[in-house]
């Protein structure tokens, strides 16, 4: 009896899950070997992210350019459908991947499922581990969060919700600005959005991640920059911003997109923020793909959580990297995850003096101990970090993947190109039906025409008819 309780309490504070474990080596196995560097946190840190797909591809707005599929909204939205699929898709996910992701709720609009089908995906998508993160326009009221987040009764369903929202003037059809002509018009949608989630909080005690998405075109990124300025308040955590590729309903195309790069939007980004991002000694997947800079907003002052160009900083990264990738810090509860840490640190006992160093690096960047405790007091200091993640255009991904499946490595420099970003995709979205996982790229240029064709039989729209008069 007693030799059993310390295996099952040894397995309750080993540091790092023997799937995860496993888990993280297939997917730095799989990476191409040039992205297998120092900065690189896919197979080390964690295992990417994951997203649901063919659950409710329907959509309220119209957007140019859209990533669906022409036959996305001719799919009825239906709730035990949604069930049924996540539930499916999150045990394949949990199967192959590990106890523990970050996992989106994704396919169109997902405040047109009920609030109840909703809750009952994100329940399901915690029961296999996944920290769910649901994807909308944004435009729905404080009554359907509610519905959402609370049980009938007025309890609390939910602890905890993360959500993004995507807002910019290439949507058509929003509420109170069904045309708009410019990013700032969009400011108060921007706002009412964050202050839903704060009321909420405070109200019920339900706290909260959010993220801001923009699509990019040469259209708009002139003004990307005065929307980070305008957004960094509004109390986002993060600010993602994806240059517009060819994917999709190829009828909604209507510009050269392929001007903007993820250098010019960056540069963008950096002009709203009035100083550099640093990005370079942090990888997640592909550069081409992906760039992000991890940082925290102390009052009014951003600073990243590696200096760049910083040696000290770049010690303690790979300390991080190769003493508690894999350790789950945001679901472990406190007292286990102390034990764990403290596991860990009775291997490697000074990398105390190196995180003591770092935290006061960071104090310093911040301004001092007294702007820290001020902006903590007072509720001014978050987590704000900055995404660019770039889509490939669909006339690439289709015969990269074609010929990836047939084991085949391309000759064409653009093919191979897009193969070795799929062979780093941090996105994957799982078919139970077939046990693949597949980046989110070949889902929504190779799969989603095929599926959504399929889901209009099974999930046709009502037809609505008119009495004689």
């Amino acid at each position: 009896m007693l030799s059993r309780w310390r295996r099952r309490l040894e397995q309750a504070t080993r540091p790092v899950h023997d799937e995860t474990r496993m888990a993280l080596a297939e997917r730095w196995r799989a990476l191409p070997q040039r992205l297998q560097t120092p900065e690189q946190l896919l197979g080390r840190f964690a295992v990417g992210c994951e997203g649901t797909q063919g659950v409710f591809p329907r959509c309220n707005l119209t957007c140019s350019p859209c990533y669906h599929s022409a036959d996305a909204n001719k799919v009825r939205v239906d709730g035990a459908h949604t069930r049924q699929q996540v539930d499916d898709q999150m045990g394949l996910l949990r199967a192959r991947r590990g106890p523990r992701a970050h996992a989106q709720l994704i396919g169109g609009e997902v405040s047109l499922l009920a609030p109840e089908d909703h809750a009952a995906a994100l329940e399901s998508m915690r029961r296999h581990g996944r920290e769910p993160m649901s994807m909308t326009h944004g435009d729905f009221d404080s009554n359907y969060l509610h519905r959402l987040a609370l049980h009938p009764d007025g309890s609390r369903r939910f602890g905890r919700l993360s959500f993004a929202g995507h807002f910019d003037s290439l949507m058509r059809g929003r509420r109170g600005l069904p045309r708009p002509r410019s990013e700032s018009e969009l400011n108060p949608f921007r706002r009412r959005f964050a202050e839903m989630f704060r009321e909420l909080a405070g109200e019920h005690g339900v706290d909260y991640f959010l993220a801001h998405n923009m699509t990019v075109t040469p259209h708009n990124i002139g003004q990307v920059a005065a929307v980070v300025h305008d957004v960094v308040p509004m109390g986002y955590s993060m600010l993602s911003f994806q240059p517009a590729a060819y994917v999709g309903d190829g009828r909604r195309w209507s510009q050269d997109f392929r001007e903007v790069t993820i250098n010019d939007l960056w540069e963008q980004i950096e002009k709203g923020m009035g100083h550099p991002l640093p990005w370079q000694d942090l990888a997640f997947g592909d550069p081409r793909c992906n760039r992000t800079s991890w940082g925290l907003l102390v009052g009014d002052r951003w600073i990243p959580i590696l200096e760049a160009g910083s040696t000290s900083d770049r010690r303690a990264r790979d300390r991080v990297l190769n003493h508690y990738g894999g350790v789950d810090f945001g679901w472990t509860p406190r007292p286990a995850l102390l034990v764990k840490l403290g596991r860990v640190l009775a291997r490697h006992p000074t990398d105390m003096v190196c995180a003591v160093g770092w935290v006061a690096r960071a104090v310093r960047r911040a301004g001092g101990v007294r702007r820290v405790l001020t902006s903590l007091t007072r509720r001014r200091l978050r987590p704000l970090s900055f995404v660019v993640h770039a889509f490939m255009d669909a006339d690439d991904v289709a015969p990269a993947w074609e010929l990836m499946r047939a084991g085949v490595t391309a000759k064409e420099p653009r093919v191979l190109a897009a193969q070795e970003r799929l062979a780093a995709c941090t996105y994957s979205m799982a078919h139970p039906e077939t046990g693949e996982l597949v980046p989110a790229c070949v889902q929504h240029s190779v799969l989603d025409p095929t599926q959504n064709r399929g889901l209009r039989q099974l999930l046709p729209l009502n037809v609505l008819t008119r009495s004689p008069s």
